[in-house]
């Protein structure tokens, strides 16, 4: 139960959609929830729900909320759909950050420097023939020693990983790591 103090302290920053009135669940506890559902084996909103449902009375006394009950499918679909992306994704960075080691910090120093592998996945299923868009294609930042993924990124539809991964290493602000990337990034004129 450590990690999830801090993990909740930073989804406590992701800001609200809801009006006042339609804040029955709590948006941080909603949320850690749904990463705990998601950690399970929940592949869908019904499969959260599930998850809530069978384990609400646990979770509610481990993290001391009192949630009457879970909410319905279309409640939590409505909800993390009208999330800010960008707002979520700063908080699990900053909450990976933390998890890392004393050395990769920003402007931190270490004696044996840590690996960061960068890595490009096209997402199955993505591609939409109809519309004529091709498969999404993200980039990932993994703390090979933490286990710990720091950051991912789409890429743009008419680029590929070499911007994207130069990008991320530069908003990641560490120092003192090593990146290590495939085939794709050792060309000359990078």
């Amino acid at each position: 139960m450590a990690p999830f103090p801090n993990l909740l302290a930073a989804l406590v920053d992701v800001p609200d959609p809801r009006r006042a009135q339609g804040k029955r669940y709590p948006l941080p506890y909603l949320l850690m929830f749904t990463v705990l559902a998601l950690l399970s084996g929940a592949r869908s909103y019904r499969g959260v729900i599930t998850f809530l449902e069978q384990r609400r009375e646990h979770l509610n006394h481990h993290f001391g909320v009192d949630l009457q009950r879970a909410p319905v499918v279309n409640t939590l679909r409505t909800i993390l759909q009208s999330l800010s992306t960008e707002a979520l994704e700063d908080a699990f960075r900053r909450h990976a950050k933390a998890l890392l080691p004393a050395g990769c910090s920003p402007g931190g120093e270490a004696g044996e420097q840590p690996v960061i592998a960068l890595d490009g996945k096209t997402l199955r299923g993505s591609f939409d023939h109809f519309n004529d868009r091709k498969a999404a294609q993200t980039l990932t930042a993994f703390a090979s020693a933490s286990a710990i993924v720091l950051a991912h990124i789409e890429i743009e539809d008419k680029s590929n990983e070499i911007p994207a991964a130069q990008q991320m290493i530069r908003d990641l602000g560490l120092t003192g790591v090593v990146f290590t990337a495939d085939a794709m990034h050792c060309q000359k004129n990078i």
